[in-house]
């Protein structure tokens, strides 16, 4: 489920939070970077244990308005959601019981949102739909838990503020860990029983030593490809880059020396990605310009052996630089502040996950 998407995203906060904190212990912030990992493999068991719990809140409520429509002679509730195969299967599921209790993670202590969130799946369109329609197979039960999950959980601030206080891991992990358990949902086959396999904490051992390799060259080598970015940038001032903008170069440095085989449009498209998120507003497009600027630099001196592109040729005479005779404005990088000016920036907020058949992790480098 760790996939490099989110190992990303976690040697940047962590990079970050190395040279923030102030304790400059490689082996501890190693160990931090993998337990950080390993809290968004948590969040993932978590948060398919919150269908099961929904699903029990939902028998306890049949059994309640059973109870009410014996004695008052009237029609028994419908037991179609409480008994959705899909979650009755999910909730029976070996791996997810095991690893539930060893973490000694449960929904007990937070009923009250588990039944707020009963509520309002009771509301939905799609709800009623389901519990309107004669019709009952695994198919249909898997596919409305698949549509409550992205209509009611996926965007949901209370659930983001209750995670929030559960782990500040969690905080930028449930957008890309929802996906997976979306894709978990479709994954489900009734014919595995209680032995439907989840997805790994690891698609392999690759990506573990990936984050552990990334992160280490990262931070070892950090004056070396610090040098890289001052002699690249020419002109202009390093010293005035915005402090989140040199951290992510330079993991992105570290990328292009230390993985031979993921090639550099890859690597430079993920780390203007992570600026746009993490730092200032014109961070994306001059990371871009910078970071292919120091690939032809590594690969022009040898330091770097992988192919690029021919550069675009921006300007045709000096008329051009004044505009271009294309209609184009030619490149401008505007000065940030001081990396001592700079406070630790926040992620900004994404917008709304859309659907879509491919997962992060299925993601080809």
């Amino acid at each position: 489920m760790i996939n490099r998407d989110l190992i990303r995203i976690k040697i940047v906060q962590l990079t970050y939070a190395y040279y923030q904190n102030g304790n400059k212990n490689m082996d501890n912030a190693e160990k931090e970077l993998l337990f950080s990992l390993s809290k968004a493999y948590d969040l993932y068991i978590y948060l398919l244990d919150l269908i099961v719990a929904v699903t029990k809140e939902e028998r306890h409520r049949i059994e309640v308005l059973g109870q009410r429509a014996e004695r008052e002679g009237e029609e028994a509730p419908l037991q179609k959601f409480a008994y959705n195969q899909f979650a009755v299967q999910l909730e029976e599921n070996k791996t997810l019981n095991e690893f539930l209790e060893d973490k000694k993670l449960t929904w007990d202590d937070d009923i009250e949102f588990v039944r707020k969130l009963c509520n309002q799946i009771e509301q939905s369109q799609t709800y009623k739909d389901y519990m309107a329609s004669a019709d009952s197979d695994y198919e249909q039960d898997r596919e409305l838990w698949r549509k409550l999950y992205k209509l009611l959980i996926q965007d949901n601030t209370d659930l983001d503020a209750l995670l929030e206080e559960k782990s500040l891991y969690w905080n930028d992990d449930k957008e890309v860990v929802d996906t997976f358990v979306v894709k978990s949902i479709k994954r489900f086959d009734p014919k595995n029983k209680s032995k439907q396999e989840l997805l790994p904490e690891y698609k392999d051992d690759e990506d573990k030593d990936f984050a552990r390799k990334l992160f280490r060259a990262t931070i070892l080598n950090a004056d070396t490809y610090q040098r890289y970015m001052s002699e690249t940038s020419r002109n202009w001032d390093f010293s005035r880059l915005a402090y989140m903008d040199v951290v992510i170069m330079q993991i992105a440095i570290a990328e292009m020396l230390t993985f031979p085989g993921i090639p550099v449009s890859v690597t430079i498209n993920e780390y203007v990605e992570l600026a746009k998120l993490y730092s200032t507003p014109r961070s994306g497009s001059y990371i871009n310009g910078m970071l292919d600027s120091i690939a032809r630099f590594l690969i022009s001196n040898g330091k770097m052996f992988k192919d690029m592109p021919e550069p675009r040729q921006r300007y045709q005479d000096n008329d051009n630089r004044r505009g271009g005779n294309d209609g184009e404005t030619p490149t401008r990088f505007v000065h940030r502040p001081r990396v001592s000016e700079m406070t630790p920036q926040q992620p900004a907020p994404e917008a709304e996950p859309q659907e879509s058949e491919t997962a992060p992790e299925e993601t080809q480098e």
